[in-house]
Parts: structure tokens; sequence; C-alpha cells
């Protein structure tokens, strides 16, 4: 294991031992990510709130499965390579 995933692994339980609830530690990424997609798809600000919410949450579900695809052809690359 590289000194850098140590590293890595060190920073992010110590970051859990602070906070130990993710919905509340990860809320303003959440709320900032929401908002920046509010403007995406409403930049006139002119849709209902219902509507707004749906599309917003439409765009969540895409860029988690984009995530997701990112990390299972990662994954398969990597198996690939050893």
């Amino acid at each position: 294991m590289s000194d850098r995933t140590l590293i890595a692994r060190v920073a992010a339980h110590s970051r859990w031992a602070a906070e130990p609830d993710r919905k509340k530690a990860t809320a303003p990424a959440r709320r900032g990510l929401d908002a920046k997609w509010a403007r995406e798809v409403d930049p006139d600000g002119v849709l209902a709130p219902e509507e707004l919410a749906r599309r917003v949450d439409s765009l969540r579900q895409a860029h988690m499965a984009r995530m997701a695809l990112a990390s299972a052809r990662a994954r398969r690359a990597k198996a690939g390579a050893a």
C-alpha cells in the first residue's frame, strides 16, 4: 500500500471520527450541488417548486449514475492491467 493511500485513510478516519453522522456532515455539499442543479434547470426561476425538485432529483440521479459508470470502468481497467 502506498504512502498516499495510507495518508488518505488516516484523513478519512479522522474526518468521520469528528462527525460520524455522514448525512449531517455532507449536508452543505448536497445543498450546494442542489443549488447548482437548480440554476441549471431553471436559470430564470420560473418553475414551480415541485417541478424544480423533480428535475434537480433527476440531475442528482444522473450524476450518481455517471460516477458509478466511471467507477466501474476504472475497476475494469485496473483488473485488466493486473
